[in-house]
């Protein structure tokens, strides 16, 4: 639960920062008629909108395991993240659309020195949230806090793309105002695909830790035979891992009791993602017996 509280405020303070980011960039770029930072202001303004959704999934999220959700709800988290990337993707098609209809109609901005001081103080309002949440997500382990960092990094990106498309268009290129705004949707459109790659990964159960990895650390525990049908899921911060351990078949229950102990304790050590091991004992002629039968 405290987790639970310490993400929330992360996330609330993270809200009220890109909305100031956003407006600012909406107001003044309308204003300017500046197509790159109006696209940057909705690029910042979707930030806001995937920490309302991060601040859903999170509430449903850190629910404790019931008898109808005995593994917990982390996966409501992943489902979050799934709805930013499809926020994502579509300020990438907004944003496009906006580009395409600028090189039509051929609309040269308004740039002033005041466009280059509000580009520059949000630039400075994005990276401090990017690092501030990075930072936080890994603390808590929270997927939705790493997942809504990546996308204030994209809108740093964005924000670069801008301060360049400013530059160019005060020098007497508007010209690359739309192309700068072409460039934004490129890195909007890669962050959402990354995002969604990563909610697959956890949705499909892919693997998190190379078998070889965890069976190398188990076989360095004093009283292992052999291991095998080594298997990991979960996120990337919260991992759950799964194994067969062969013991010699004079082992007594309780010392096989404790020397799974060590084998889960040692993987925790070792692999500092995981979060649960569930291990399986074999006696040692059980192998022997299971390859004749194959």
């Amino acid at each position: 639960m405290n987790s639970y509280v310490s993400v929330r405020k992360v996330l609330t303070y993270t809200l009220l920062l890109n909305m100031i980011a956003a407006l600012a960039k909406l107001f003044y770029g309308h204003m300017s008629d500046s197509l790159s930072m109006v696209a940057d202001g909705y690029h910042s303004f979707f930030d806001g909108t995937s920490n309302v959704v991060g601040l859903v999934g999170i509430w449903l999220a850190y629910n404790p395991p019931d008898k109808d959700h005995p593994y917990g709800h982390k996966k409501y988290e992943t489902l979050a993240s799934l709805g930013i990337s499809i926020l994502l993707f579509l300020t990438c098609y907004h944003v496009l659309r906006d580009a395409y209809l600028r090189f039509m109609d051929s609309t040269t901005p308004n740039v002033t020195g005041f466009s280059f001081l509000v580009i520059l103080s949000t630039m400075g309002i994005n990276i401090f949230v990017m690092m501030w949440e990075r930072s936080k997500g890994k603390e808590l382990r929270s997927e939705i806090l790493i997942s809504d960092s990546m996308h204030t990094k994209s809108d740093i990106f964005a924000s670069v793309a801008v301060l360049i498309s400013l530059a160019a268009v005060y020098a007497g290129l508007p010209v690359i105002d739309p192309i700068a705004a072409f460039i934004i949707a490129i890195l909007i459109g890669r962050t959402g695909y990354h995002i969604l790659l990563e909610s697959a990964k956890v949705l499909s159960d892919y693997f998190r830790i190379h078998p070889g990895l965890i069976r190398d650390v188990v076989l360095e525990v004093d009283g292992v035979t052999e291991c095998h049908d080594i298997r990991s899921r979960g996120t990337p911060t919260d991992v759950f891992v799964d194994l067969r351990l062969h013991v010699p078949s004079d082992m007594g229950i309780s010392e096989a009791h404790e020397l799974a102990h060590k084998v889960e304790g040692r993987i925790k050590k070792e692999f500092t993602e995981v979060t649960e091991v569930v291990v399986h004992i074999e006696p040692e002629g059980k192998m022997a017996e299971t390859a004749g039968n194959k």
